[in-house]
């Protein structure tokens, strides 16, 4: 602020200055002329001499007084103005102290406004960027006392206070524009911000507010918040891709977003609202509002429309309050297709599913059951309410436990709980069921992505039987084929061997390596070939690596060097392989030879033999190989869905291939027995079960004809001990030989009694029974008899049977004559003690 200078008598401000100068310039010039009046004379006049040499004495002495005189009065004219100046200056010194005590009075007061306690104000001056802090506030607000604290905003005020006091000081310094706002502090005060800016100045000051002006306060902050809030929920909603409207209460539009705008093809928001375009139409709109009359506030439903010219579905959601209603529409088109073709696919998923034979069954993350196919109600035989009930997991385990469905566990509780694991597992799990009656269950639980488990249960029964028995039949065969005393060898397409027995390598003298699977036919041809007189291995190899359309079976003898005659066929197998068959017919050659007339006999028996290897070698194997290869293709998942010729096409493949069957496992079997190396598999046998397992195996063949089958048993329960597959095969030959004669509409009578230590098994038919001389050729071996059956069969049924019955040291009687019928006993003791040869 300006001072006085009490040594001047003046002013120290701009004013004070200026007048300063003026006097020390009227002092400077009274000065000079002071100096000029005290020059002497002479020398004044000398110097107007010197001026004007040719003016008079008299002349400079006028003019030295006139000068005089002049000087005098400018001096006494100055003297005059500097007193004026003076009194002047001094009166406006008096002026200035007054105005600066007048001025300091108000700094005081002004300070002592600021530093009241209920304010505080920053100041940013144009030349300095610290700002300066002024007075206080009170402690309760919140507000720190320390200068860099207060500075930062965000630590004392509340963040959204922070960052709106942070963005107007910023736009206050940058282009002056002034604000008043009402920022909370953390502690709940709130205060009143205000920003104003002079030339010179920039300040920010805060007031605490009363009770009332908090009140204010904080409706004021209350409505910043609104206003920020209201601000980002629309920048969003124009945003959002859906469209957007408000209604006002008459149910015009009054605001549209773009996407709104878009769906009309409207220029903006403003024109939708100026030309009432609509997004809706008309019938819908119409519903929304009598949904709401309806005093229902909220309207949500799924309805179309016409955008770009296309048809879409849209999810529209609309609400009505006092003053008008608001709706969004979401596009849920590809959502709609996209669960069209989901709830398609789940349809056609379940139709698979419910035609497939494996069980499944679906279960949801609460362990609900959700889907399951008909074979799941099958297997498990539940009635359907119960299944439809949705019943939990282990609500289910419990049902199938208290029906004896399901094996008892040592510990249920847990074992239980083991199994429900997979509800929290990742991995599919797999378990093994066997169940009480007989079944074996594979159960595979796959959790879902979402939390339920898909269980999968595959019977495996009649698989697992299917597996032992053709693995017992391997073993059967590969036991009958090592003790065979004919050679066998079975050859692939690419030449190389499969399959041999040791007879092959005893009658070809063949070294270990040559025998071995995988040595090829050209490697054991060079071997053979000279132990032949005339080898036929050239021909073998042509059989076997030849491309030939048609290929056809070769049968011959060959001579070999040491007097060995070999009887060899070659037989064509499925897949390209080839099978040859070596048998060693020296004794028979020889005998021939020598006693060609004399042994008729030996030539019988020959041809019987020839005919076994004839039968087993083509007759039977070829078929059955046939059939069981055609059968396999058909079954395979590439052939695809059967019609239902193709269906009755498989039945009799089927048929034809039990038939086959049956004739070569009798072969087999009698050649077992003929060899002596045929061992029973003796174990407890329930008599029922048997019986059961015997009648369905013929079912078919009785109901094509009409046959009744009647069964007296004394005991169902009836056990003993024996081969039950033998005499399973037993009771199945004197059925299908019974069911051959037995006329249509007939009854086949089977009788089981427990006699004398022995189960005695009585079948009787009602047909033409037998003559005498056909009773004395019975049980020979390919002899097979009409007689008044149906089907002309190898005639090996009946030697079955007694080959089987008196391995297990029983005997077979048969009662028949004309009109009588036929009436066949088989008697087996309840333990055999030994296993003995049947007779030939």
């Amino acid at each position: 602020m300006p001072g006085l200078d009490p040594l001047n008598g003046g002013s120290t401000g701009p004013l004070g200055r200026q007048r300063k100068a003026g006097v020390l310039r009227g002092k400077t010039w009274l000065w000079a002329l002071a100096t000029t009046a005290a020059t002497p004379f002479p020398a004044a006049a000398q110097a107007v001499a010197q001026l004007a040499p040719n003016l008079s004495v008299g002349t400079l002495e006028v003019i030295q007084l006139s000068i005089f005189a002049g000087i005098m009065g400018a001096a006494f004219v100055s003297a005059i103005w500097l007193i004026r100046q003076r009194a002047r200056i001094a009166a406006e010194n008096g002026e200035l102290r007054t105005r600066v005590a007048e001025l300091s009075g108000a700094l005081g007061r002004s300070e002592a406004l600021l530093n009241l306690k209920d304010q505080r104000t920053v100041v940013w001056s144009a030349a300095a960027d610290r700002p300066a802090i002024v007075g206080d506030l009170p402690v309760g607000s919140g507000a720190p006392e320390e200068r860099s604290a207060f500075l930062a905003f965000g630590r004392w005020l509340m963040p959204r206070s922070a960052s709106a006091i942070d963005r107007a000081v910023e736009a206050l310094r940058e282009t002056g524009e002034n604000f008043d706002l009402a920022v909370e502090t953390r502690t709940g005060t709130v205060l009143e911000a205000q920003g104003r800016k002079s030339a010179q100045h920039t300040a920010l000051r805060f007031v605490s507010l009363s009770a009332s002006q908090q009140e204010l306060g904080r409706l004021k902050l209350d409505q910043q918040a609104l206003l920020a809030d209201r601000e980002n929920i629309f920048g969003l909603i124009d945003a959002l891709d859906m469209p957007f409207w408000l209604r006002d209460k008459a149910g015009q539009l009054s605001w549209v977003n773009k996407a709104f705008a878009g769906a009309v093809d409207a220029a903006d928001s403003a024109a939708v609202t100026a030309e009432r375009r609509e997004f809706l139409p008309t019938a819908a709109r119409e519903e929304i509002t009598n949904r709401h009359r309806e005093a229902s506030d909220v309207y949500k439903q799924s309805l179309s429309a016409v955008v770009r010219g296309e048809r879409r579905v849209f999810a529209v959601t609309d609400y009505a309050g006092t003053s008008g209603s608001a709706g969004i529409a979401a596009d849920i088109s590809e959502i709609e297709a996209i669960r069209r073709e989901h709830e398609s696919t789940l349809q056609s998923h379940a139709e698979t599913l419910d035609q497939l034979t494996t069980a499944v069954a679906i279960f949801d993350e609460g362990q609900k059951l959700r889907f399951f196919n008909q074979s799941f109600q099958k297997l498990w035989d539940l009635d359907t309410p119960f299944l439809e009930s949705a019943p939990e997991n282990a609500l289910l385990l419990d049902r199938l436990r208290s029906d004896g469905t399901l094996a008892e566990q040592p510990e249920w509780r847990r074992w239980k709980e083991a199994l429900l694991s997979a509800y929290r597992g990742v991995k599919p799990q797999e378990h093994w069921w066997h169940l009480p009656d007989g079944r074996t269950i594979r159960v595979i639980a796959n959790p879902q992505p979402r939390g339920g488990v898909t269980w999968v249960f595959e019977n495996l029964t009649e698989k697992l039987d299917l597996e032992s028995r053709y693995n017992a039949a391997m073993r059967v065969q590969g036991e009958t084929l090592d003790n065979l005393a004919e050679g066998v060898a079975v050859f692939g397409a690419d030449g190389r061997l499969r399959l041999s027995n040791p007879a092959f390598q005893t009658l070809w003298n063949l070294p270990e390596m040559l025998i071995a699977p995988g040595a090829h036919i050209a490697d054991i041809r060079a071997v053979c070939d000279p132990l032949a007189k005339s080898s036929p291995w050239a021909a073998f190899v042509a059989s076997v690596t030849g491309f030939d359309d048609e290929r056809r079976n070769q049968h011959g003898q060959v001579e070999l060097a040491n007097g060995t005659v070999l009887s060899h066929a070659t037989i064509h197998l499925p897949n390209g392989q080839v099978m040859m068959t070596f048998v060693d017919v020296t004794d028979s050659v020889n005998v021939e030879r020598a006693l060609k007339e004399k042994n008729d006999a030996l030539q019988k028996a020959d041809k019987l033999k020839n005919d076994f290897v004839q039968h087993v070698s083509y007759e039977l194997r070829s078929p059955l190989t046939n059939i069981i290869g055609f059968t396999e293709l058909l079954t395979q998942p590439d052939t695809g869905p059967l019609t239902q010729r193709q269906r009755d096409y498989l039945d009799h493949i089927g048929s034809s291939s039990s038939v086959l069957l049956t004739v070569v496992n009798d072969i087999l079997d009698l050649a077992t027995v003929d060899a002596g190396i045929m061992e029973l598999e003796i174990g407890e046998v329930r008599v029922g079960d048997m019986v059961s397992t015997a009648a369905g195996l013929i079912a078919e063949r009785l109901r094509e004809h009409d046959i009744h089958l009647e069964i007296d048993m004394d005991d169902a329960a009836l056990t003993f001990h024996a081969d039950e597959n033998r005499v399973r095969q037993v009771l199945f030959n004197l059925l299908s030989n019974a069911a051959n004669y037995a006329p249509e509409n007939s009854t086949i009578v089977m009788t089981v009694r427990w006699r004398d230590n022995a189960v005695e098994f009585r079948v009787h038919d009602d047909g033409p029974g037998m003559a005498p001389d056909v009773l004395e050729t019975i049980f020979r071996r390919f002899e097979p008899r009409v007689n008044g059956g149906r089907k002309r069969g190898a005639g090996l049924g009946l030697s079955i049977v007694k080959s089987f019955v008196e391995l297990h040291g029983g005997s077979v009687d048969i009662e028949t004559g004309e009109g009588r019928g036929t009436t066949v006993t088989c008697r087996f003791p309840s333990a055999p003690t030994q296993a003995r040869a049947a007779a030939e």
